[in-house]
């Protein structure tokens, strides 16, 4: 599998440096062209490779969007950063932005609150995809293909009594997080702590990033999370804005 592996990524290079036949791919990976073909074979199923009508092969549309993403993350921790401590700084709580690495949710950027309760969470580590409200707003943009090819493959393991556990219910969240254009996680990842979370869009519109705010129910009920969603909302479409997103009028 790992030399698989290999080969797939060594033909991915190749490409990178122009259009090549099967022939000249087989020479420059030294492997049989029936090995070669078998790799670009499942490269194109997944989009990564396409062939022309002269039997040339090229890089596919997936590797450019996953360029474009790897540059979003990297751009849109530090675009963030000002809006965060803002909010941060007037609001008091733990701020959390996540962005998807992969087939993972991963927090990129943390403020903490300015009580002395500390959350679980931490950078760079990945957020649970059933229970958190940053994957739910990441989540509920992918295309429905793709959305169902990662629940499909979720984890859905309990961490409280109001964890989400099947697939179908999870889809129902999904599609509550469609309609109103935020999430929530309401003590589902960590007993006693209520999230909501909103997206970041960059230029193409698509989701690149969310930002939330959670609180322990011991400082603030549920409901009084909820009074900050409207703020929170601003924070992600000026974080947006200068990601280069432009709502349709």
């Amino acid at each position: 599998m790992s030399q698989s592996v290999s080969r797939a990524l060594h033909l991915l290079v190749q490409l990178g440096n122009g259009p090549a036949n099967l022939d000249q791919l087989a020479e420059s990976t030294g492997v049989h062209k029936t090995t070669v073909l078998r790799l670009l074979r499942t490269l194109s199923d997944e989009r990564f490779t396409f062939r022309d009508n002269s039997n040339q092969y090229h890089l596919g549309s997936r590797i450019f969007e996953l360029a474009a993403q790897a540059t979003d993350q990297r751009e849109v921790r530090r675009i963030a950063s000002p809006h965060l401590v803002a909010f941060n700084r007037e609001y008091g709580r733990t701020t959390h932005l996540a962005a998807m690495e992969g087939g993972d949710v991963v927090y990129i950027d943390k403020l903490e609150s300015h009580d002395q309760i500390r959350m679980y969470s931490r950078i760079g580590l990945r957020a649970n995809l059933n229970s958190t409200a940053v994957a739910k707003v990441i989540l509920a943009d992918l295309p429905d293909s793709e959305l169902r090819t990662v629940v499909d493959s979720m984890d859905f393991s309990s961490r409280t009594a109001n964890t989400i556990t099947t697939p179908e219910r999870y889809l129902d969240e999904i599609r509550v997080v469609r309609e109103q254009g935020w999430a929530h996680d309401q003590e589902e990842n960590e007993p006693s702590v209520n999230c909501i979370g909103v997206p970041i869009r960059g230029a193409s519109g698509r989701v690149v990033a969310a930002v939330s705010v959670s609180v322990p129910d011991v400082v603030l009920s549920y409901e009084r999370v909820l009074d900050l969603l409207e703020p929170l909302q601003a924070v992600g479409a000026r974080i947006s804005r200068d990601c280069g997103y432009r709502a349709q009028p």
